[in-house]
């Protein structure tokens, strides 16, 4: 969708319906899914609403929402200021109103260092436990970005702009408006046109080699880049600089490396010869002929595809040793990469670049095998239609950024109509959100409410270990079944929280996912599993399990906002085991009704394996059906050539040889799923040696 204009009517609209759904003022809608957008988009973790306004020595002061990671060595502090407008067409920002905005969060910095405003905010608040986190942590604190968000147009230029220090913390300012939004939304680009001036920004061009000839599929370069330049950079623009999958696992992965960072302070000479260096991407590149060589001037898109850890360590030593730095080399390889190929040729640069930090190929798992089948299912799959329906319909999972959207665009108006009628926006889903289902299901709430990007990276870690070698037979069409339940389960808890009286706003996104791995939690502790089947069948929650859930909400909310002495911020105390532990032995009273939406898990088990049984029968007809079809001289044929290339073990040739006695004799269906798999395998050989 190229219409701003239509974009914006389609985001109002859904904000209004999250906002009726969810007893929420527009305003607080819009800042909720904007939380979504910029936690998926990595612009930062751990999102808390935390609305307040009022005034500093005369000048005012706002903040709506904060983010701020204790464990991140880079000490990063994100605030938030929302600029929502009702108006059904797009209003226009100007640079004076987004910096005036902007300002605000500053003061509310200055504020919260200075002891008598702190004292006189009501300490049961998010604006005192935010003042108070900014006291406590002044001296951690490593940099402060200031992020604008709006449903407004602004043409400036806005992405990671400098804006000076409070104290001696550099702050950088950012606005997400509506182009932006959407470009996001429709597309997956997280960025604005970040483009790096080597010379005009960061002190001197690159002296680069062409490592590609006019005929290559993608033009390449081999660098070497100064640590000093490297870091400043860095320094930057963060995080984002690091391609998508690389930034989630470095994060998931904990602290610097401090190998890395020893190297640097005691012997940084070495630090070229012991280091792999880094592997990067651009989308294109300005490369001049200078002297007898060529530099490398500017870089649009630039991403770090490989080296994440070791970008983030040279960062971290300019502010212990920067003289040290000086020192510093690390080698680098750039390819550039036109857009429409991102999608495919990075994360397969990712996994297959040399790496400190070993990252395996779960890690990248946007093409992963998982993430194609689950896409696969969402395109065929048809939900019943239920108790409450009256056709059928499918639930579409995204897995990769704007295909939605595009599969939507790409329509006319009639063929519109039918897909929403059969994807109904209600039922889209991204890989983020599935991992918000999943692992509040595998009880990791504690897990879920580090954000969407960290959650996944752990949850890919698992899927990853356990599709295993063997391709994950366990994730079939009866699981995709379960998630969707899950997702129903997930998104109607989310719908009637906000309702409740116990319910004083706040922490819905934490005490949804809490609940959720409460009712798992002690269903198991009476040897029962909730009934996702019925769910998938009803294509609604039960009444009982509605029940049974906002019980466990009710706990939720109680021990999240009641943390132990000492702990003021509610938002970190929910990222903590120790939360999710004190919520999982706490004695809830469930209604008797409970026990109706249980099953037990010897039947739950027994669902499954009928289900493998049914798709091994139906595979095994098909697959006799194509041997079948083929006919024994194909069979004579393919028998003969995997012998005269010796890519047949014996009991491969003996199954083959079943198949050329057709028709007189057609092969079991066991033999049949052997053979079609054969030929597949001696097929690639055959189109390989031609």
């Amino acid at each position: 969708m190229d219409d701003p204009i239509e974009f914006h009517r389609e985001l109002l609209a859904e904000v209004r319906s999250d906002a009726d759904a969810q007893g929420l003022i527009t305003s607080e809608a819009f800042l909720e899914k904007m939380g979504e957008i910029l936690d998926e988009a990595g612009e930062l973790s751990s999102f808390t609403q935390c609305y307040h306004d009022g005034a500093f020595k005369r000048k005012p002061v706002q903040v709506d929402a904060f983010a701020w990671d204790f464990e991140d060595e880079e000490g990063s502090l994100s605030l938030v200021i929302s600029d929502f407008h009702r108006e059904s067409e797009p209003v226009t920002i100007g640079k004076t109103e987004a910096n005036r905005l902007l300002s605000r969060l500053v003061q509310f910095v200055m504020a919260s260092l200075d002891r008598e405003y702190r004292e006189g905010l009501e300490e049961s608040s998010e604006a005192y436990a935010l003042a108070d986190l900014i006291r406590r942590c002044w001296k951690k604190i490593g940099k402060i970005k200031l992020i604008l968000v709006t449903n407004a147009i602004n043409k400036a230029k806005t992405d990671a702009q400098p804006v000076g220090k409070i104290g001696d913390v550099p702050v950088t300012s950012n606005v997400w408006d509506l182009g932006r939004i959407q470009r996001f939304v429709e597309a997956g680009q997280t960025r604005e046109d970040l483009v790096i001036d080597f010379a005009e920004d960061f002190g001197e061009a690159i002296p680069v080699l062409r490592a590609s000839d006019g005929g290559g599929p993608l033009e390449s370069y081999i660098a070497v880049i100064p640590g000093g330049q490297l870091a400043q950079i860095y320094d930057r623009w963060g995080a984002r600089l690091l391609e998508a999958n690389v930034r989630s696992f470095l994060q998931a992965r904990g602290k610097v490396n401090r190998g890395i960072r020893d190297t640097i302070v005691k012997d940084p000479a070495m630090f070229f010869s012991y280091n792999n260096g880094l592997t990067t991407t651009a989308e294109s590149v300005e490369v001049a002929s200078i002297g007898e060589g060529l530099f490398l001037m500017s870089a649009a898109n630039f991403q770090i595809v490989n080296g994440g850890q070791t970008t983030a360590s040279i960062h971290a030593v300019r502010k212990l040793a920067a003289e040290q730095l000086k020192d510093v080399y690390v080698q680098m390889k750039l390819t550039v990469v036109p857009p429409d190929r991102s999608e495919t040729v990075v994360p397969s640069i990712s996994q297959f670049a040399n790496s400190q930090n070993k990252v395996n190929a779960a890690d990248f798992f946007a093409n992963h095998p998982f993430h194609i089948r689950m896409e696969e299912y969402s395109r065929r799959i048809l939900a019943p239609i239920g108790d409450t329906g009256y056709r059928e319909h499918k639930w579409f999972y995204e897995r990769a950024r704007g295909q939605f959207a595009d599969e939507r665009g790409r329509r006319s108006v009639a063929e519109r109509k039918s897909f929403d009628a059969m994807f109904p926006k209600n039922q889209f889903f991204t890989k983020t959100d599935l991992a918000k289902f999943e692992n509040s299901w595998r009880c990791k709430p504690h897990i879920v409410s580090f954000g969407a990007q960290k959650n996944f990276a752990e949850l890919a870690k698992v899927i990853g270990q356990e599709w295993g070698d063997n391709d994950g037979p366990q994730f079939d069409e009866l699981w995709f079944q379960r998630l969707i339940a899950k997702a129903i389960i997930f998104r109607n808890l989310e719908r009637i929280v906000p309702a409740q009286l116990w319910y004083t706003g706040g922490y819905r996104a934490n005490i949804v996912t809490y609940a959720i791995a409460k009712a798992v939690h002690d269903a198991a502790a009476r040897d029962r599993s909730i009934d996702l089947d019925q769910t998938w069948r009803m294509q609604r929650v039960h009444v009982e399990l509605e029940r049974a859930l906002l019980v466990a909400a009710e706990a939720a909310n109680d021990v999240i906002t009641n943390p132990p002495q000492g702990v003021r911020n509610m938002s970190e105390w929910a990222k903590k085991q120790a939360c999710w532990a004190e919520l999982a032995k706490r004695p809830v009273a469930y209604q008797s009704g409970f026990d109706a939406v249980l099953i037990d898990p010897d039947s739950l088990r027994a669902v499954s394996r009928d289900n493998r049984t049914a798709r091994r029968q139906l595979n095994g007809i098909e697959a006799q059906r194509e041997v079948v079809n083929q006919g024994g001289d194909y069979w004579s044929q393919l028998l003969a050539f995997g012998k005269s290339i010796g890519k047949l073990a014996p009991k491969e040739a003996g199954i083959l040889q079943a198949c050329t006695l057709l028709p007189n004799r057609v092969p079991s269906e066991k033999q049949c799923v052997a053979a079609v798999a054969i030929a597949d395998r001696l097929e690639q050989y055959y189109d390989n040696a031609n």
